[in-house]
């Protein structure tokens, strides 16, 4: 072969190879999902005495009593029993590339996930395929989470359940510029509404199917109130006396987040924190609710005073009960229950209508001890997970030092 020929080999050659290349760099990098479902029957409820059950490494969300959902960079999943004692291989998975998760929600038996590029995937947790995909706005930024991802799961800024005032449930999520919903049924798009960019922060659902923003576009700060079925602006309300800054918390929700019956605003840094009782009207001050540490379940504010338990009536702050559990605070409500870490790091889990003890165990498992101190803390379905950080707490600390230990989180059965 000459010198000519030896070329033209070479030539083909190169170009196979680069198409090689090509092809495994699209398969590599070419966006795709893989959806593994469910093999095995739905799990019963799990019905576990009091104490604690488990601990993992990353933060779950309870469905049905039946599983533990999960969220990892690109993945959402799940595993069971909920009483497991660790995490288990998945129950059913479903992964994206190159997109990433943002945040997670549930409402019954349906798993809704938003995406970095604005998609939603909502998933039947029974099975683990896919229900149904919409598109909404794009999250305004990269979410920060550390390395359990309960900012995800537990604090899953701009996306939220609603229900509108007929009594469906829609899934409203915000990005950098734009709010939208879409019914939970079957992800049919029901509004899109632009709004200020970067100045509109979501609080969540409120009751009478209403939607809660603060709005600070123009001027001072406000509570911007959005009917969850239209989209539709129907109230703008600032409490008396508000600074320049504002900031609200929900209080007194159901379990998949709708229906808030109470809201908590409050400046930046600002102790004296004011509370309020939602309606279809105007909010209605509650003095019971004033103050970071009272939480609102059942119809009962409940707060630690001096290592009392003490249970008032909202509306109307009249006593209804009170409770030794010594020095501690409530880390965690949920119906029919609410849940006190003592300074002990003892779990007190006590009925909020009556006052009665429902159970009291010390949070400890293995050889890990109870030399921790609490972060984020999540309940639902009568089990209580906590984050255990090593003390002291620097919240400047890479996650090796900020955790107690790789499994930082303590699951009980209450």
């Amino acid at each position: 072969m000459g010198w000519a020929g030896r070329r033209i080999v070479a030539a083909v050659a190169a170009v196979g190879v680069a198409a090689t290349a090509g092809v495994i760099a699209y398969r590599v990098l070419a966006p795709a999902e893989v959806s593994t479902p469910a093999r095995g029957d739905y799990p019963a409820r799990s019905v576990a005495a009091p104490g604690v059950t488990g601990r993992l490494p990353v933060a779950p969300l309870i469905v049905d009593g039946r599983l533990r959902v999960y969220a990892a960079p690109r993945q959402v999943y799940a595993d069971q029993p909920v009483d497991g004692r660790s995490r288990r291989t998945p129950y059913w998975s479903f992964r994206r590339w190159p997109a990433s998760l943002d945040a997670v929600v549930t409402s019954g038996t349906t798993v809704v996930s938003r995406w970095s590029d604005g998609q939603l995937v909502a998933l039947d947790a029974r099975t683990g395929r896919v229900a149904w995909r919409a598109d909404g706005p794009e999250p305004a930024a990269e979410r920060a989470t550390r390395r359990t991802g309960t900012a995800v799961v537990w604090r899953p800024g701009g996306l939220a359940v609603s229900r509108t005032a007929d009594g469906r449930h829609v899934v409203v999520s915000s990005g950098d510029g734009e709010v939208s919903a879409v019914d939970l049924a079957d992800g049919g798009q029901l509004w899109r509404a632009a709004v200020g960019s970067g100045c509109r922060e979501p609080v969540g659902s409120g009751s009478g199917g209403r939607l809660l923003t603060v709005d600070d576009c123009d001027g001072p700060a406000v509570v911007e109130f959005r009917d969850a079925a239209t989209g539709v602006v129907t109230a703008r309300w600032r409490p008396p006396d508000a600074g320049g800054e504002l900031t609200a918390t929900l209080l007194g929700c159901e379990p998949d987040g709708v229906g808030c019956a109470a809201l908590r605003t409050a400046g930046p840094g600002d102790a004296s924190a004011q509370g309020w009782l939602l309606g279809s009207a105007e909010p209605v001050q509650a003095p019971v609710l004033d103050g970071s540490a009272t939480e609102l379940v059942d119809g009962t504010a409940v707060s630690v005073v001096d290592g009392v338990l003490v249970g008032r009536a909202a509306p109307g702050g009249a006593e209804r009960w009170r409770a030794e559990v010594g020095p501690g605070r409530v880390i965690a409500v949920q119906p029919g229950r609410v849940h006190v870490l003592t300074e002990a790091n003892e779990l007190v889990t006590l009925d909020p209508t009556t006052g009665e003890r429902l159970s009291g165990f010390v949070l400890d498992i293995g050889s890990d001890g109870i030399g921790w101190a609490p972060g984020d803390a999540y309940a639902a379905d009568g089990f209580v997970v906590v984050e255990r950080l090593r003390r002291p707490v620097d919240p400047d600390a890479d996650d090796q030092r900020y955790y107690l230990t790789p499994e930082a989180l303590i699951v009980a059965a209450t």
